[in-house]
C-alpha cells in the first residue's frame, strides 16, 4: 500500500525522508504540491497528538525535489513493542528510501549550549535499555548484527556544516543520549550522562537510527536544544517549553534542511 501511494504521487520513490520532532511541525509549510495521509491509514499506527505529533505522512516537493516528511514518531515510553518501533522505518526502507534525516527536541547537558541551538549529532549513547531489533530479524533488509561504528553519516555532517556556514547559522556538535522517559532525568542521571560524554538528552531518535542503519540507510541527525537539563537549569522542565522553543526555532532549522536537500 505504501509503495503504491508514493508511486502514484511521484511516479518514483524519493531518496530522502525527514522525521520531525516535537514543536517542529510547521516545517511542512515549506512543501509544495503536497498531499498527506495518516499513519493510522498506512500502518494502523497512532502517535501521541498531545505532545505535538500529528501522525501524518506528507508527500511533496521542496525546490522541485520530491521528499517524504513524517510528522511524529513512536516513543518507547508509549509502551510499544519492538515490532511497533520497527514497522514504519522498515516500511520506507523496503520500498527504496535511501536517506533519513531525524530531528528531535531535546535537553542540553553541555553548558556551552543554550535553548534554540541546533546540534548535529555525531554519535549517540543508548541509555534506554531497549533495542528495536530484538526479535525475529528481517534478513531482506539487513543483518541481525549491525555495525554502528558510524551511525551518523560523515559526509552528511560535513554537508550540513557547509549549509550552516552559507546561511550564517551557528551549529553545535555533540553526542545524543537516549533516555526512555517519560519522566525527565534526575540531576544525578544528568551528571552520569555528562561523565559518559553526552551533550544532549532526549527520548527518541536512537531506535530509528538503529533500524535505518540495519537497512543501510544514510542518516543525518539534528537536535534542537529546547531547554537545559535538570541540574543545569533551575527551572522546572515542561513539554510546553519544548513545544514553544521548537516553534521559535523552526525557521532556522528549515533553512538547514532545505539547503541540505539541495545538496544530496
Amino acid at each position: 500500500m505504501l509503495k503504491k501511494i508514493v508511486l502514484k504521487k511521484f511516479n518514483r520513490i524519493p531518496e530522502t525522508m525527514i522525521i520531525l520532532g516535537s514543536g517542529i511541525n510547521s516545517f511542512v509549510n515549506n512543501l509544495n504540491d503536497s498531499e498527506s495521509i495518516s499513519y493510522k491509514e498506512l500502518f494502523n499506527y497512532d502517535t501521541d497528538a498531545s505532545i505535538g505529533h500529528s501522525g501524518l505522512l506528507h508527500l511533496g516537493y521542496i525546490n522541485k525535489k520530491s521528499i517524504l516528511v513524517l510528522e511524529g514518531r513512536k516513543h518507547y515510553y508509549e509502551n510499544v513493542s519492538d515490532f511497533d518501533m520497527r514497522q514504519m522505518i522498515q516500511a520506507f526502507a523496503s520500498i527504496g528510501v535511501k536517506n533519513i534525516v531525524v530531528t528531535n527536541a531535546c535537553g542540553g547537558m553541555n553548558e556551552s549550549f543554550k535553548p534554540g541551538d541546533i546540534m548535529v549529532i555525531e554519535d549517540h549513547i543508548n541509555m534506554s535499555g531497549r533495542n528495536p531489533l530484538v526479535g525475529l530479524n528481517n534478513n531482506d533488509l539487513g543483518p541481525r548484527f549491525v555495525d554502528m561504528s558510524e551511525p551518523y553519516d560523515l559526509d552528511f555532517r560535513e554537508m550540513i556544516d557547509k549549509v550552516a556556514l552559507k546561511e550564517n547559522i551557528e551549529l553545535q556538535h555533540g553526542i545524543y543520549v537516549s533516555y526512555i522517559g517519560p519522566s525527565y532525568e534526575t540531576k544525578a542521571e544528568i551528571r552520569a550522562f555528562r561523565m559518559l560524554g553526552g551533550d544532549a538528552v532526549g527520548m527518541s531518535t536512537v531506535p530509528e537510527v538503529i533500524i535505518a542503519r540495519q537497512a543501510n540507510m544514510r542518516v543525518l541527525g539534528l537536535s534542537l536544544i529546547t531547554n537545559m537539563s535538570t541540574g543545569i537549569t533551575k527551572n522546572l522542565l515542561s513539554h510546553e517549553e519544548v513545544l514553544e522553543v521548537g516553534k521559535l526555532s523552526v525557521h532556522k532549522l528549515s533553512k538547514l534542511l532545505i539547503g541540505f536537500l539541495e545538496r544530496i
